[in-house]
């Protein structure tokens, strides 16, 4: 299994979020800023999130307007251009498909575009390397906000020259990616019990007894093939780009792939690759040709089954 985190000079990131789980609504908020800015002569995005106005503009405080940053850009509806310590902004092709005001989605009412964001957020480690190893490298089906922190700082000292995040910056780390699935134990509905729109997802629940929470693998009902199939693409295009077959068991099991992100057990996987000529057009088809459960693709770089391209992908950059 080829771990993300072992890449040559990746730089690990940690923090960002303010301690705030993303909202609603602040997604569509982050992108309309920059995007009535974004092509105007001699104007600079990144001082949208910085200035003095920003508060008011945003109708949050100071410490949520940086959460709301971080979140647009982790989840890959803006990304960061030029200087790496002061960037500007520009939205990406998700953004623009999904938030414009004529777009697929402006308010977050599709599960698709739920599963589209959480597929940006933690596919890939970089601005959000816990929810990264959370999903892709935990290997605890059933666990509590101690465990998976010392999980975490395990993997991290495994890393030749990986610095340590400090202890308070971890553990409010691993607050908010509970808070950003599981629903506030104990609430209502109209309890504001959702936190975050990612907890509608059902991807993490709370055990019966004590502290403990569980990650919930197997079917997701809600995942359409097509989405499936634009992670499946994206992971095949940036990890085995030279090949032309992928065994069931890659896009099962490997760190950052469609089934360790979504949560799919090796048999719900097995059911969409079966299917998955009709996501894309028939560019990707199911092959046991020779024995082994695999698919097929001639050219993996030319499938794109949203119609969406990589500028929409987090890359793993460098936090300003």
């Amino acid at each position: 299994m080829k771990s993300l985190l072992d890449q040559n000079g990746l730089q690990l990131q940690f923090a960002g979020h303010e301690t705030f789980p993303p909202k609603y609504g602040w997604f569509k908020k982050s992108f309309d800023a920059v995007r009535q800015l974004e092509g105007a002569n001699e104007v600079e995005t990144k001082s949208i999130f910085a200035s003095g106005d920003a508060i008011s503009k945003f109708g949050v405080g100071r410490n949520m307007v940086l959460a709301m940053r971080h979140w647009a850009l982790a989840c890959g509806v803006l990304k960061p251009v030029g200087d790496t310590r002061n960037p500007d902004y520009v939205t990406t092709s998700v953004g623009r498909s999904m938030f414009e005001d004529d777009g697929c989605d402006p308010y977050l009412e599709q599960p698709a575009s739920l599963w589209l964001l959480h597929w940006n957020l933690a596919r890939a480690p970089g601005r959000a390397t816990v929810w990264y190893y959370a999903f892709s490298e935990f290997n605890e089906a059933i666990f509590n906000r101690e465990t998976l922190r010392n999980r975490i700082l395990a993997r991290i000292d495994a890393i030749p020259g990986a610095k340590r995040p400090a202890d308070v910056t971890l553990t409010r780390d691993v607050e908010c990616f509970m808070r950003t699935y599981v629903r506030k134990r104990g609430a209502r509905a109209g309890e504001d019990a959702l936190e975050s729109p990612f907890a509608e997802l059902g991807l993490i629940s709370w055990v019966d007894v004590g502290s403990a929470a569980q990650f919930r693998r197997g079917p997701k009902p809600t995942l359409g093939d097509d989405v499936f199939a634009h992670a499946l693409m994206e992971f095949w295009r940036q990890r085995y780009p030279s090949r032309r077959h992928l065994s069931i068991e890659t896009v099962a099991s490997e760190p950052g792939s469609p089934g360790r992100v979504f949560l799919l057990d090796e048999d719900s996987v097995a059911e969409r690759l079966e299917r998955i000529d009709a996501a894309t057009s028939g560019q990707v088809w199911w092959d046991e040709s020779s024995g082994l459960r695999q698919i097929a693709c001639r050219d993996p770089e030319a499938v794109d089954p949203l119609g969406l391209r990589n500028d929409a992908i987090v890359q793993l950059e460098v936090a300003e």
